[in-house]
Order: structure tokens, then C-alpha cells, then sequence
């Protein structure tokens, strides 16, 4: 059979496109904001991950500028040899320091952060538990880990027992690792209830709180320091690309395990280091979330008008208290629709459908930042009513 056979199959895109439903890959021509330029069209942006609206912050911009004239535009080699910055030790000292951790390893991306980390701690022998909404770069990291990875059903504590009874603790080391907050549904970790069932039964724990720095917790700590379980879970996960306005990636655990990951991680040895204009937009993103915790509550609150509006018109939403709420549309041809609909009246959403869900549960995603105002939030508000009231009698 010929490779490429496989790549002549595009009938599900054709078939979107050819009904002009096709929703991804819409072209920006402005930045992340709470309004953006797309396509030519004014858009109420609420599909993205920009929780504290700092990717157009004019201090992380000029950051970003500055060390763009300092130390050029790329590092030219991986963290290992030549491409360590003093400025890359700079964000890995104040992460640190910040998420109450003794050290913290950065990498270029968040998803090469969890294939790097898992990768670099688990092997052959060990066995690794993992919640099945988990974000798809864990799934992926388990198997270049050659670990035998477990899935337990979604937040599901006595499943989770259930297979943590099966391994032989004696030749097998345990790592349980999950969202913070979920990415597509929005809810979060049974973190308490997870770290019981850890000691337990002698397993380490980790949390990818990509959605949950700058979001929960004092100051936006994230997921562990809202539940006040700092000290409990080992390793933290977490992205630039969403609260820190940047890219790139990063650990924070005790210092021997960072030190091991830097030695052992192929992921983060043979990649090349963040670019700094990336490692400065970060380490400036941070320092303001330091200053102005009030964009963690200014965040809370816009959600909480969002969700309180949705609820009041009986739209069906996975309930939750993060930025993410995700509005039930329960097929694919609906989610395509209404997020074509939506575009087309200035509102930006994200379509969730089969297999990212169940077959049936398909939805439209949405966030929020602590810049869009309540105006705004009126505004898409009155579009997603009238566009789901359009779409609830299309057929599959």
C-alpha cells in the first residue's frame, strides 16, 4: 500500500469546506486582545487563552523588543550546550520562587514540556496513571516514556483507586498526573482526593496547570495553591502561551528531580532553548501578574458575568468556575454551524467535536480574559442565543 494513500482521504474537510463550515485556521491580522482583526472583520474574541490580557501589554511588548536588541532573535543551540541565557536562569529563579518550589526547568513549548518531563522521569518499569480528559501532549508523553500508562475515567476517584491496586509498587514506580483545569470542559481537579490516594499508595503526583496558572489560586498560583496543596504535589507543568502572553513551557519541582530532567530529558536536550524575545515577554508577563494579582479576580469576575448570563437564557453550559465554559451543542454539524454563524456575526468561538468528545456531546469552547469587558460579554451574549436558536433543528 502505498504511504501516502491515507492523505487522499479528505472527505470530511472537503465536505465542510464545500458547505462553507469549515472552522479552523482563521487568519489574524491584529493582536490577542479582547477584539480582534480577522479575516477583515471585527471580531469579539472568546476562544482564547489570553486569561490576563497580557499579550498586548505594552511593558511585555517592549520587553520583548529589548531583548531582541540584547541577544538577537534565537539562541542557535539547546539549553545543554551553547543556548542558556543569563535571562533564561532569570525566569527559572523567579517561576521558582513564585510557585514556592526549589527549582524550576523551562522548555521551549508546553507540549515539549510535558513530553519532557514525563519522558525524563518515567521508564520501562514504571507505571503511569492518567486521567483520561487529560490534554492530548500527556497522552503523547506517556508513550515516548515506554511507561505502561493506566487510564481512570474522568475525575473518577474510585476508579482511580481501583487501578492503582493493580501495581506492584515493589518493582514499578507510580506517577498520577493530571489537568489543573481541564482544557475542553473547564472543570477542575479533584487535586485533595488525588494526593490521598497518592500517599496512599505511594505514588508521586503531577499537575499540567497550563489553565491554571494565573487563573486559581492566591495571586494565581494555580491549582495546588488553591487547594492549598503546595507541598503535596511534586511537579508542576505549566505553559507561557496562555496567562504569561509568551511561548514556551516549564517545570517546578524539588531540585534533584529538575536537575535529573535537565540531564536525562531528550526533549529538552536535543531542542533548541526559547527564544528570548519569548523567555523576556514571559519574565515580564510575570512580574505584572506579581504586581497586579487584581487581574486573577478581575478574570473571576468577568467569567462569573458570563456564565450568569448564559445560565439566565437557559443556554446549556458545562458549569464550572474557571474562564472556560464550554455551551453544549451535541453534534458536530450544529458546532460547525453555529461557529460559522457566530463568525460571521463578529463572535469568535472554538469547536469542540467527536473524538475530541463523546459522540453526541460536541460543543462550542469559550474563554475569557480580564480585559474583555461587560459590554462585550452582553454583546456575544445576545449573538449566541439567537445563532443557537437557528441551529437546534438542523439533523446530523
Amino acid at each position: 500500500m502505498d504511504l501516502f494513500r491515507k492523505c487522499e482521504n479528505q472527505e470530511r474537510i472537503k465536505l465542510l469546506k464545500d458547505n462553507d463550515i469549515y472552522p479552523y485556521f482563521h487568519v489574524l491580522t491584529s493582536k490577542q486582545a479582547p477584539e480582534v482583526k480577522m479575516e477583515g472583520k471585527d471580531i469579539i474574541m472568546i476562544g482564547s487563552n489570553n486569561y490576563l490580557g497580557l499579550t498586548s501589554h505594552p511593558e511585555v511588548i517592549e520587553a520583548g523588543v529589548k531583548a531582541l536588541e540584547k541577544y538577537g532573535s534565537g539562541c542557535s543551540g539547546s539549553r545543554f550546550l551553547n543556548g542558556t541565557l543569563d535571562a533564561h536562569l532569570e525566569l527559572e529563579k523567579n517561576l521558582a520562587d513564585f510557585l514556592r518550589k526549589e527549582d524550576a526547568v523551562t522548555f521551549s513549548t508546553g507540549f515539549q514540556s510535558n513530553l519532557g518531563i514525563i519522558s525524563g522521569i518515567c521508564g520501562r518499569t514504571d507505571v503511569i496513571l492518567c486521567d483520561r480528559e487529560n490534554h492530548a501532549s500527556i497522552y503523547d508523553a506517556c508513550r515516548l516514556s515506554f511507561a505502561k500508562m493506566i487510564r481512570y475515567n474522568h475525575a473518577d476517584m474510585v476508579d482511580l483507586e481501583e487501578k492503582l491496586k493493580t501495581v506492584d509498587t515493589s518493582v514499578s514506580g507510580i506517577l498520577i498526573v493530571t489537568d489543573g483545569v481541564f482544557s475542553m470542559g473547564g472543570d477542575i481537579a479533584k487535586l485533595p482526593e488525588i494526593v490521598a490516594l497518592a500517599k496512599k499508595y505511594g505514588a508521586r503526583v503531577m499537575v499540567d496547570d497550563a489553565h491554571g496558572l494565573g487563573v486559581l489560586g492566591e495571586g494565581g498560583r494555580g491549582t495546588a495553591e488553591h487547594f492549598g496543596l503546595e507541598d503535596e504535589v511534586d511537579i508542576y507543568m505549566g505553559t507561557f502561551s496562555k496567562s504569561l502572553a509568551s511561548i514556551g513551557g516549564y517545570m517546578a519541582a524539588k531540585k534533584e528531580v529538575c536537575e535529573y530532567v535537565r540531564h536525562n530529558s531528550r526533549p529538552f536536550i536535543f531542542s533548541a532553548s526559547m527564544t528570548p524575545a519569548n523567555v523576556a515577554c514571559a519574565l515580564k508577563a510575570l512580574e505584572i501578574l506579581k504586581r497586579e494579582p487584581q487581574r486573577v479576580k478581575r478574570l473571576a469576575e468577568i467569567s462569573n458575568y458570563m456564565r450568569a448570563g448564559l445560565k439566565r437564557e437557559n443556554i446549556d453550559i458545562i458549569d464550572s468556575t474557571t474562564p472556560i465554559i464550554p455551551i453544549y451543542t451535541y453534534t458536530d454539524v450544529k458546532t460547525f454551524t453555529a461557529c460559522k454563524k457566530l463568525f460571521d456575526r463578529g463572535v469568535y468561538v472554538n469547536s469542540v467535536v467527536s473524538p475530541a468528545t463523546p459522540v453526541g456531546k460536541s460543543l462550542i469552547r469559550t474563554s475569557y480574559m480580564a480585559t474583555h469587558t461587560e459590554e462585550q460579554m452582553d454583546r456575544a451574549l445576545v449573538h449566541i442565543k439567537a445563532v443557537l436558536e437557528e441551529v437546534k433543528n438542523i439533523e446530523e
